[in-house]
C-alpha cells in the first residue's frame, strides 16, 4: 500500500526554472575556450548531471585530471557572468509551493548546481519561505544520475521515508538518481528532454511544467 506523500523533491534547473539552453551553451562557450568542439544539442542532453559526470561524455581521463577543475571553474564564472541574470522561473512555481505548503507537505530542492547557484535561484523564484530543505552538488560527492543528491535530501527529511516523498524533475537522470534512493518521480517537459525518455527512466506521471502540475494537483501523485 503506498503511503501518504508528506514530502515533495524538486530539481531546480528546467523543472522550475527556463535555464537548461542556458546552461549548455556555458559549457558550449567553456569547451570551446580549452579547445573542444562540442555541439549545443550534445551538451543540452547531458545537463542535469554536475560537472562531474558531464566532463566524462566528453574529454578522456588525462585531460580531466589535467584540466578538468579549471574548465568547470571556468564555466562556472561564465555562467554565473553571461548566462545566470537571464534565468526566469517557469509559469506557477511559487503558487504550486505555496499548495503545497498548505496541504501539509514538506518542500524541498535537490539540485546538481552549485549551493550559491541554488540561494540565488531562491530567491529569483521568490520561495526562500517555502522551502524547508535544500540539497546542492556542494553537499555531496557525485551528482545526478548518482543517487547522492537525493540520499542526502532523504537525511534532512528524516524522520520522513523515501516512501512518503516523491521527486519532481525534468531529466532521466533525476528518475534514475531517484529510483536508485528509493524515490517515486514526477516529470515534467519544460527542460525539453523527450516523454518517451522520462517514462523510461521511470517516471510515474508526466505534467507540462509547473503550473500544469498545479492545474492538475487534485488528480496527480501529491495528492494521492
Amino acid at each position: 500500500m503506498t503511503k501518504t506523500v508528506r514530502a515533495a523533491i524538486f530539481d531546480i534547473d528546467g523543472t522550475l526554472l527556463d535555464s537548461v539552453d542556458l546552461h549548455a551553451q556555458a559549457w558550449v562557450d567553456a569547451f570551446a575556450h580549452f579547445g573542444a568542439a562540442v555541439s549545443h544539442d550534445a551538451a543540452r542532453s547531458q545537463i542535469g548531471k554536475g560537472g562531474d559526470q558531464l566532463l566524462p561524455v566528453f574529454l578522456d581521463e588525462a585531460r580531466i585530471a589535467r584540466e578538468g577543475e579549471t574548465i568547470e571553474a571556468y564555466r562556472s564564472d561564465l555562467f554565473k557572468r553571461d548566462y545566470l541574470p537571464k534565468v526566469k522561473p517557469f509559469p506557477g512555481v511559487r503558487a504550486l509551493f505555496e499548495r503545497l505548503k498548505g496541504e501539509g507537505l514538506t518542500v524541498a530542492l535537490a539540485s546538481s548546481g552549485k549551493a550559491k547557484e541554488v540561494e540565488h535561484y531562491q530567491a529569483l523564484m521568490k520561495i526562500e519561505d517555502l522551502t524547508d530543505v535544500v540539497v546542492s552538488s556542494d553537499d555531496v560527492e557525485r551528482s545526478k544520475p548518482f543517487p547522492d543528491i537525493f540520499q542526502a535530501a532523504l537525511k534532512k527529511l528524516a524522520p520522513l521515508t523515501a516512501a512518503e516523498a516523491i521527486v519532481i524533475g525534468d531529466t532521466p537522470y533525476d528518475a534514475e538518481a531517484a529510483a536508485k534512493a528509493g524515490l517515486r518521480t514526477i516529470g515534467v517537459l519544460c527542460g525539453g528532454f523527450p516523454e518517451a525518455g522520462l517514462n523510461e527512466a521511470g517516471c510515474i506521471a508526466i505534467y507540462k511544467d509547473p503550473q500544469d502540475l498545479l492545474d492538475r494537483y487534485a488528480s496527480s501523485p501529491l495528492a494521492k
